[in-house]
């Protein structure tokens, strides 16, 4: 009794942990030749006017830390912050909302949608550059998967199908996800609108660029998926009518920004309520989608993957190689990306132009400045997020272990 009780234990956190994995895992480049410490992860690239003295990211990590009204505080300036300071030549926020009909996930999520929201994220891109940062705003929808909606009301989706799982407790979640309404056509234009406001409000709040979240299972992802898209208009059906939205996204924001701001877009198989699913078409699927965010006008693809280095498929290159070959774009490539050696394995075998890094990044902020001097890493523990995956319990963990 007591080895089934261990087992189902083992089983659970394995759960939690990969759930966690696909929350906290998160651009055209070009190379130079210049490399430090013997090591192609810290040479330099530039995207636009803007260069990167290293091929190291943070990835986008949802983390509770915002205030009620979704403006930022010290804590979530100092995290940042932090990151630049550690070495790390880019960071990626973690979702921010973008309109407030339904996209909010999660309470305390930071949004960009206001006025007191821009001028709280002033003061945090403003550290970043001051530390030789880069920093790009992740802007999401949660769609079905929003935690948030159930206290106000109800979420909106493609579709009026039930999110697989259960929601997410560190986020402060609880039982099932709730059946999200079917949204008009309305209910979609608000959507983009939302998404360009946001990205405005980004430039101007002092963000390098945008990424389009459109992985993991939330809103964007739920119209390519085809379990939770059971549209018949012009939204639904077909692959290319299932990425009309990440078009129509895309293309309003870069008309909106200009062709100097950054945008990036991030895709996924797996969900963070769904690790198993796999695009039906497969590589073709894969080839489809990179080449459409190509046309689409993204500068960067970001794939987000349980193990990135792994193959999408059975006997096929990984996720971030797909995109390699078929977006010609940069890509950025995350999952479970630890030491150094794992990261050049993927810039060594030119499946990624960028590695971001999650969890390992949590517990090591200073992740390029350790590997630089040949430190030893810490490693991250689950602990760090019971009861809650906010920046309050993180830096009470690390101030009792080290």
């Amino acid at each position: 009794m007591i080895k089934l009780t261990l087992i189902l234990s083992l089983f659970f956190i394995s759960g939690k942990m990969r759930q966690l994995n696909q929350h906290l895992v998160g651009i055209t480049m070009k190379s130079t030749n210049s490399k430090s410490n013997g090591s192609n992860i810290f040479s330099n690239h530039t995207i636009g006017n803007i260069t990167l003295k290293n091929r190291l990211a943070v990835a986008p990590m949802t983390r509770v830390s915002a205030n009620e009204d979704g403006t930022t505080g010290a804590l979530m300036k100092d995290y940042y912050q932090s990151f630049a300071q550690g070495g790390f030549a880019l960071i990626i926020t973690e979702g921010i909302y973008t309109d407030k009909h339904y996209s909010q996930g999660y309470k305390f999520q930071p949004g960009l949608t206001d006025e007191a929201q821009v001028e709280s994220w002033k003061g945090i891109t403003d550290a970043v550059h001051k530390s030789d940062g880069v920093i790009i705003a992740q802007l999401m929808h949660a769609g079905a998967l929003s935690q948030y909606n159930k206290y106000i009301g109800h979420s909106a989706a493609p579709s009026a199908v039930k999110p697989l799982g259960k929601e997410m407790t560190f986020y402060y979640g609880y039982g099932d996800y709730s059946v999200p309404k079917t949204m008009t056509k309305e209910d979609i234009d608000n959507v983009i609108k939302g998404f360009v406001n946001a990205a405005k409000l980004a430039k101007r709040a002092g963000f390098d660029g945008v990424e389009i979240h459109g992985a993991n299972g939330y809103l964007l992802d739920q119209f390519i998926t085809v379990y939770t898209n059971k549209r018949t208009d012009e939204y639904g059906g077909e692959l290319v009518n299932r990425l009309r939205i990440y078009k129509e996204i895309i293309t309003s924001v870069r008309e909106a920004v200009g062709q100097d701001f950054i945008i990036g877009i991030r895709f996924s198989q797996s969900k963070v309520n769904d690790s198993e699913y796999k695009w039906p078409e497969q590589s073709a699927d894969a080839k489809y989608t990179f080449q459409s965010a190509k046309r689409f006008g993204v500068d960067y693809i970001h794939t987000t993957e349980f193990i990135a280095k792994e193959s999408a498929f059975e006997g096929s290159l990984s996720l971030a190689e797909f995109a390699k070959k078929y977006g010609d774009v940069h890509v950025i490539a995350n999952g479970s990306v630890n030491s150094e050696d794992d990261a050049k394995l993927l810039i060594d075998s030119n499946q990624a132009d960028i590695i971001s890094l999650g969890k390992i990044a949590l517990a090591n902020q200073n992740w390029p400045n350790v590997i630089k001097d040949k430190q030893n890493l810490q490693g991250f523990s689950f602990d760090m997020f019971n009861p809650i995956a906010d920046l309050k319990t993180a830096k009470e963990f690390l101030a009792k272990n080290g």
